[in-house]
């Protein structure tokens, strides 16, 4: 005879309540959709060392790089939705990423759902030590004697960072030349080498090279300044009043992993995040640590999604 409506309910409940209280009891797989050295990455490995370190779990790290991001992305799609599969996303891969390229087989909103927020990061455009540029406006003079002739490296087509050089070029009015990497760590070699004048990265993926000397930070695109580099001056401040973009770095599961789980993986993040250590830690990248609720994040996730909808199409770039 068939079990009642209510009784099958009931018996699913139970199984997800004793799912959480025994998760996590083998390896969980952290993948990052972006080759090794770049912010994602760095930020990726880590969570992945610290969650291992203060809860005794196995996080292992998983590079998966390509399609700006979006190649790790998909393969978070395929993942189980038992919490042993999740990938750390930011703005680039979810956000911008199903605006560009075609018949990507998710959907950031439906697919995912968004577990603990990491960090928040400006963008920063830097050159090498040894360039003729000193300030933004150096910059801007420049490209208006020349146009198309200054070129600046990029992690890939249609990043964040991408688009906010773009932006930058609109609000300045002039014309740059883009050069797209396959990640951060190449397009910041390039730079350091002279092959390109600008690096426009974030700052997580720049920091190491900027504490060393060998960048020359000229502007953050943030509204307010980083407070791992309060002497470098914002977009805005550099006489481009309103300009304000940058990234943010966060922890998602596939939809449907059971909602004990992904509290218990966003109250394991986020009393991370309290530490003094990792605050230093993700400060010392360059980046700005902020906790969220699984709620208040997803909710982010959503509005991001559909204003950066309007920014790529006003770009005009468009991927296969």
């Amino acid at each position: 005879m068939p079990r009642p409506l209510a009784c099958l309910l009931a018996v699913g409940l139970i199984a997800t309540a004793a799912q959480a209280q025994t998760y996590p009891d083998k390896p969980i797989r952290m993948i990052i959709p972006f080759p090794p050295g770049g912010g994602t990455d760095i930020l990726g490995r880590l969570v992945s060392q610290k969650l291992t370190e203060a809860n005794k779990w196995t996080v292992v790290p998983d590079n998966r790089a390509g399609a700006g991001g979006t190649l790790g992305i998909t393969e978070a799609a395929k993942g189980k939705p038992d919490g042993y599969d999740m990938v750390m996303g930011q703005k680039d891969n979810l956000v911008v990423g199903p605006w560009l390229y075609k018949g990507l087989p998710w959907n950031p909103v439906k697919d995912f759902v968004a577990v603990a927020h990491v960090a928040w990061s400006p963008v920063i455009i830097a050159t090498s030590a040894g360039s003729k540029y000193k300030t933004l406006a150096d910059v801007v003079a420049a490209a208006k004697a020349a146009p198309d002739t200054i070129t600046y490296g990029s992690p890939g087509n249609g990043t964040t960072i991408h688009l906010a050089g773009d932006q930058f070029e609109k609000a300045a009015g002039v014309k740059l030349r883009h050069v797209p990497y396959k990640g951060s760590n190449p397009a910041m070699l390039d730079a350091l080498a002279g092959n390109v004048d600008l690096l426009v990265s974030s700052v997580p993926s720049a920091m190491g090279q900027v504490k060393a000397g060998k960048l020359r930070p000229l502007a953050v695109t943030s509204a307010k300044r980083s407070s791992s580099l309060p002497d470098v001056p914002t977009v805005a401040e550099s006489g481009f009043p309103g300009f304000d973009i940058s990234t943010w770095y966060g922890v998602f599961m596939p939809a449907g992993t059971p909602r004990p789980v992904v509290e218990q993986m966003n109250a394991a993040v986020n009393k991370l995040l309290a530490t003094p250590e990792m605050q230093k830690a993700i400060h010392d990248q360059g980046a700005e640590p902020q906790a969220m609720s699984a709620d208040a994040f997803g909710k982010q996730l959503a509005a991001d999604y559909h204003l950066w909808e309007k920014i790529v199409r006003d770009a005009g770039v468009k991927l296969e």
